[in-house]
């Protein structure tokens, strides 16, 4: 093919886009419609959990649409990280939304599911004959890691959905993939070079953001031999090479290399220029494929329970000696825990003060500059619900409470803006595997079941 043109709805399925986005992106030609599905950036709390990032509503609304469009056209519909962190409890969710639409829309197609989630024998089987490493400044792996985690999922590349593509699957539903990899699939399936396409998906993975305004929007690409032309649907928003390339920042230790499974999408030196008032376009993009073929793999492990509790201060005075005060508090909560039989070792208590380096904390190049007011998110994580609630209220008591020198208000130092003031927010976790393991082959990792919906 000359050229392969893909449309992404949004940056995950369920943030939403305007539906005449969709049938003006439909409208300029395509030849596949995708989005991705999840990220780990909400954090562990959803592998772990086995629940969906977004509400089954917002899905289904966003997956309906797609659908519709998409066998109308008689085009393939793909979407990788089902379900927000692409383990099989989410690609589960995904699938079943997938099949009431078909049925409520009389609607009837092939589909794939691509399945992510490892088992743990089989993990425990590449650490020990050494095919798995840490990846960035994760530690080593050991054994116990892999039985601590809920569930282990693979990073899938572009392979297994060509697989599904190539049997006839008009809706392809993956597991954990990275974000690119749908849209890199299709491209390549259709001939065109993988460092374009492979571009291609980098830009699509978010949808409107490599335009501006950046938001939950569509985004219109057309891949070439020689490189990746952009334009957003929506007429408000526009894409330029400035946007191009503050994009291709997007998520990235290195401006100019980017590692994907199988091989190295190299961007050092790229040429971006308008094609249009509203299009931009980026070639020069090179793919460098890798010895040996690797693959991510995330876990997350129960850490315990977890309550909070918000709320905030202005009294210049505790402001002024914030510090000494949490000490004052945190000494006072370890005194009254005790008579709960509760060590310091048994549970884990966090204030995070939004006003004095709340986000950035001890990098934060503006510590000196004065606030006003504080908020406060105090967080406990203890063995049980039970033990966390119960730290918290003591916790949340003497934050109310504790004296200091100088202290005007005798009464409450904090304003609550909600009763009950504490939440009970279950289960807590952590990242746990965050490694890279060589596959035999591409597939291996990743089994296809398909089935005809509808009919």
């Amino acid at each position: 093919m000359g050229e392969f043109r893909m449309l992404s709805t949004s940056g995950i399925l369920g943030y939403g886009y305007p539906e005449e986005s969709l049938e003006r992106g439909v409208a300029m030609g395509v030849d596949m419609i995708g989005v991705d599905g999840g990220s780990t950036d909400p954090g562990p709390h959803y592998l772990g959990s086995g629940k969906t990032l977004n509400s089954e509503m917002a899905m289904k609304r966003d997956l309906r649409l797609m659908l519709r469009a998409a066998i109308a056209n008689d085009i393939p519909v793909a979407i990788g990280s089902c379900g927000g962190a692409g383990g099989e409890p989410h690609l589960e969710t995904t699938a079943r939304l997938v099949r009431e639409i078909a049925e409520e829309e009389g609607l009837k197609f092939k589909m794939a599911v691509i399945h992510a989630e490892q088992e743990k024998a089989w993990v425990r089987d590449q650490l020990d004959t050494g095919k798995v490493r840490p990846m960035r400044s994760a530690p080593e792996l050991a054994a116990d890691d892999i039985d601590r985690a809920e569930r282990i999922v693979g990073c899938m590349g572009a392979e297994p959905y060509m697989t599904a593509l190539d049997a006839g699957a008009q809706v392809v539903l993956g597991g954990r993939s990275t974000d690119p990899a749908p849209f890199a699939a299709a491209a390549m399936r259709a001939q065109m070079n993988a460092g374009p396409a492979w571009y291609a998906g980098k830009m699509l993975e978010c949808g409107a953001n490599a335009a501006m305004p950046k938001g939950h929007d569509c985004l219109h690409v057309t891949v070439t031999d020689d490189g990746v032309v952009c334009e957003t649907p929506n007429p408000d928003r526009v894409c330029t090479p400035g946007t191009l390339a503050n994009h291709a920042l997007h998520e990235n230790a290195s401006p100019n290399v980017f590692q994907e499974p199988g091989g190295v999408l190299v961007t050092a030196d790229c040429a971006f220029e308008a094609v249009t008032e509203r299009s931009a376009k980026v070639s020069g993009m090179k793919w460098t494929p890798d010895e040996t073929y690797t693959v991510k793999i995330e876990g997350a492990e129960l850490m315990g329970y977890r309550a909070i509790t918000m709320c905030g201060t202005r009294d210049p005075d505790l402001i002024e000696r914030f510090d000494e005060f949490i000490e004052r508090v945190r000494a006072n909560v370890d005194e009254k825990a005790g008579a709960l039989d509760l060590s310091p070792d048994d549970y884990i208590l966090t204030y995070r003060a939004y006003g004095l380096n709340g986000v950035m904390g001890e990098r934060e190049p503006y510590a000196d500059t004065p606030a006003h007011e504080v908020g406060l998110i105090v967080e406990v994580i203890a063995e049980t619900q039970e033990k966390a609630n119960a730290v918290l209220a003591i916790a949340r008591v003497n934050t109310m409470h504790t004296d200091f020198p100088g202290r005007l208000c005798k009464e409450g130092n904090m304003a609550f803006p909600f009763s009950p003031s504490d939440v009970e927010c279950g289960p807590a976790y952590r990242f746990n595997v965050y490694h890279i393991v060589e596959p035999t082959d591409p597939l291996s990792m990743f089994p296809i079941d398909y089935e005809n919906v509808g009919g």
